[in-house]
């Protein structure tokens, strides 16, 4: 039997185990591996292999190893309440991101005071070490067994099984649960486990069905990985862009407009500084910008394939007898600026950039801060090329994108995504356009991951996932080429040999909404931008009103040199103004008092630095105008 191992081919007489081929290979590889991937299919490791084949073997440092590791400590977490409510009734427990849950129809709430007589019953279960054991029952089987168990959640995911579907579950110890896998070898291997938090959660997502009780959890290796986890979510706590939105005076989301967030004076400031700086960087990289409307009439949505198959997420309206809806996406209009005169070949490329309003219904459980809303500003942009042009475009937009986030200090890590099942075109379109992808990629010698089969149906994509300084990662840009729209909108161009050609065209944005990445730099920043971001970048604090004038004079010329200023001249002790002025994350703090005015020079106070001595005008100036020029973070 031949197995191959990260291009290594291995031999081995007998059957095994994937477990005992890890031992073989090393006593590491036995104690770290959490799962195997026999011809790519994710398997326990106390699969049996008798076949040539290749294995790939999956540790917690692995995404789909994780999702093993935390679904087998959902099990855990479910045997724990069973054993310690017997009448809990059982739903689902999926591994998601950071974690898993499990769904109970339970007659008593949980409530946090619980969790900690919770995690106990989970410890006794993975000290106990119970071995995981696959089953498969026929499905009359299978029902009575749940039946017998009083489960009425696992016997209607079972009636809506396919009839040829292999029903299967999982022992550990006394407790039996209807699952399909893959988990680990026991729950021993579980080590470290902490119940977050518990949310009503309705069965199957439907209002109209019972509200259960989710118990949202996590689990890791090692103890110190979850402290390390759990610290990390009580820095997110205080960087939350929606609690530093409100403190700092910026924007909020209230409730007589779920999803629309209000934008302040502060918020607006720090917007215009994104928005310009948009503005700028795409002027410097040949893009045009234009304004398309927010409302355009239903013919223009069904040519773009909206109205059939995005309806629901879509506001409309009439308007003269004739239905309109509120844009979704930028798209369909930008097609219409194209399509507005005749194009030579020698024309292309043709860039071009809108800020773009959209509006799209998302259900109120989804809505979240910035992040998740129903009003949102897009920075669109669409390139229309020929097919030789493709690769130094993508390259081009890599580039602005690059730039874009070396800016605001993200790191980032690249995805290309592939064909998926449910495509349009034709085969020499799909090879052509994933090369001009990945070709630009290879060119500019970047390392990117391959995401196959998950491109849009029109055509491959390239994402970019920023992660920020607590390690969370946020998909923001993304480079798609499209073979859809520029065929239903009929776009031409003419070429050299005189006949009309179809265009290709990039869908890309940057910052992805507005809103968005102003919540993910909020908590990146903690709401201590720097100055160049900063709504406010200096507050003038004075120690007695005899420095009030020369408060007031100073913030005139600070405000003609472009510094965006405040003034706080209460009768207050000038130790509460600072510890003021710090709490609003202001960049700067200048001090004034009597002998500073008789001098001619400022006391200046660094939000990061503290005190940082006494300055003139000229001198604080021209650090601070080389902080903005700089960007310096």
């Amino acid at each position: 039997m031949k197995i191959m191992l990260r291009g290594n081919a291995k031999e081995f007489e007998a059957p095994m185990t994937a477990l005992e081929i890890a031992a073989s290979i090393s006593h590491e590889l036995k104690k770290e591996a959490v799962a195997a991937k026999i011809d790519g299919e994710v398997k326990d490791l106390k699969t049996v292999i008798d076949h040539d084949c290749e294995v790939e073997f999956l540790t917690f440092a692995d995404e789909e190893g994780r999702r093993v590791y935390r679904h087998t400590a959902s099990h855990v977490l479910a045997q724990a309440v069973k054993a310690l409510y017997p009448d809990a009734k059982l739903a689902i427990g999926p591994a998601i991101d950071n974690g898993f849950y499990y769904d109970f129809d339970c007659a008593e709430s949980f409530t946090t005071d619980d969790f900690k007589k919770i995690e106990k019953e989970m410890e006794r279960v993975i000290k106990a070490n119970y071995p995981l054991e696959r089953f498969e029952l026929l499905r009359a089987e299978a029902l009575e067994l749940m039946q017998s168990k009083g489960e009425p959640y696992k016997v209607e995911l079972i009636n809506d099984l396919p009839e040829d579907a292999v029903i299967s579950f999982y022992r550990q110890g006394d407790f039996v649960d209807l699952c399909a896998g893959p988990h680990l070898p026991s729950t021993g291997y579980v080590k470290a486990v902490k119940i977050m938090s518990v949310a009503g959660a309705y069965w199957r997502g439907s209002e109209k069905n019972k509200m259960l009780q989710r118990l949202y959890a996590t689990a890791f290796p090692k103890k110190a990985d979850l402290e390390a986890y759990v610290q990390q979510l009580e820095e997110a706590k205080k960087r939350d862009h929606r609690k530093l939105g409100r403190e700092l005076d910026l924007f909020d989301v209230l409730d007589e407009g779920p999803g629309f967030p209000f934008f302040y004076p502060k918020g607006m400031v720090l917007r215009n500084i994104l928005e310009d700086y948009w503005r700028k960087i795409h002027r410097e990289h040949g893009y045009e910008e234009i304004k398309t409307p927010m409302i355009l009439n239903r013919a223009l949505w069904e040519r773009s394939g909206h109205w059939d198959h995005y309806r629901e997420n879509m506001y409309t309206t009439r308007i003269d007898d004739t239905d309109f809806a509120i844009k979704p996406m930028n798209c369909p209009g930008g097609m219409l600026v194209y399509k507005r005169r005749a194009w030579s070949y020698r024309d292309l490329p043709i860039r071009s950039g809108e800020l773009g309003l959209v509006h799209r219904h998302e259900k109120s459980g989804t809505l979240h801060g910035l992040m998740r809303v129903r009003c949102f500003t897009q920075d669109d942009a669409h390139i229309f090329m020929r097919p030789d042009q493709i690769r130094d475009e993508i390259k081009g937009v890599y580039r602005l994108i690059d730039e874009v986030y070396r800016v605001f200090g993200f790191k980032y890590t690249v995805e290309l995504s592939t064909r998926p099942e449910n495509s349009i075109g034709t085969d020499e379109m799909w090879a052509m356009a994933t090369d001009g992808l990945q070709g630009a990629l290879d060119d500019l010698g970047v390392q990117y991951t391959i995401n196959e089969g998950d491109g849009a149906f029109y055509g491959p994509k390239i994402d970019f996932h920023l992660q920020d300084c607590l390690g969370r990662t946020w998909q923001c840009g993304t480079i798609q080429l499209d073979m859809n729209l520029p065929e239903r909108f009929d776009l031409t161009y003419v070429g050299a040999d005189g006949e009309k050609h179809r265009p290709v065209m990039i869908h890309r944005v940057v910052f992805g909404s507005i809103e968005r990445f102003i919540g993910i730099i909020t908590e990146q920043f903690g709401g201590a931008f720097p100055m160049w971001l900063a709504p406010v970048q200096v507050r003038i604090m004075t120690i007695t009103d005899r420095a009030d004038d020369a408060a007031r004079e100073l913030q005139q010329k600070l405000e003609k040199a472009g510094i965006r200023t405040e003034l706080d001249v209460r009768n207050e002790k000038i130790g509460f103004k600072i510890r003021e002025a710090q709490m609003m994350k202001i960049p700067y703090m200048f001090v004034l008092g009597d002998k500073e005015v008789q001098d001619g020079v400022i006391a200046v106070r660094s939000r990061s630095e503290g005190s940082i001595g006494t300055m003139t005008y000229e001198q604080i100036l021209a650090k601070m105008q080389e902080e903005v020029e700089t960007k310096a973070l």
